[in-house]
């Protein structure tokens, strides 16, 4: 496994982000349009055809007890559609700090303009922790 695709599901908005194994480094792309939870399966296709990923990295929404969220089974559903369409190996990553952590982030950008979006620096932490977790061979 080389190069993987992560994602943070959103009804609205779906951050990605790609990410390298040898390197251990996630870089956000940008954000994929959503139209009531159903993504937009022919720019994810292209994102596909462009990256070649090995594997791919949702995040799964928690409660902070660890108990699932609202949202958990669209991205649960989500989780089953890339593995039928895709035919890859889908990991999940647990994403409770992941939104908080990318604002944070954009808000400490000198130029929040050219920043690729929330959704996008979540999908990089989602993916970013996922790789620091040693989570590499799985």
């Amino acid at each position: 496994m080389q190069t993987l695709l992560g994602f943070d599901f959103g009804l609205q908005r779906i951050g990605v982000a790609t990410g390298q194994v040898i390197t251990g480094t996630a870089t956000a792309l940008g954000t994929i349009k959503a139209r009531d939870g159903q993504p937009d399966w022919k720019i994810i296709s292209e994102l596909m055809q462009t990256w070649q990923p090995d594997a791919l990295v949702v995040g799964l929404p928690r409660h902070d007890d660890g108990t699932d969220a609202e949202i958990t089974g669209s991205v649960r559903r989500f989780i089953r559609q890339l593995e039928g369409r895709y035919r890859l190996p889908v990991h999940t990553m647990d994403e409770r700090l992941s939104s908080r952590a990318a604002r944070e982030q954009l808000n400490n950008r000198d130029d929040p303009d050219s920043a690729k979006g929330i959704d996008a620096i979540a999908a990089c932490i989602i993916l970013q922790d996922w790789l620091e977790a040693g989570n590499r061979n799985t």
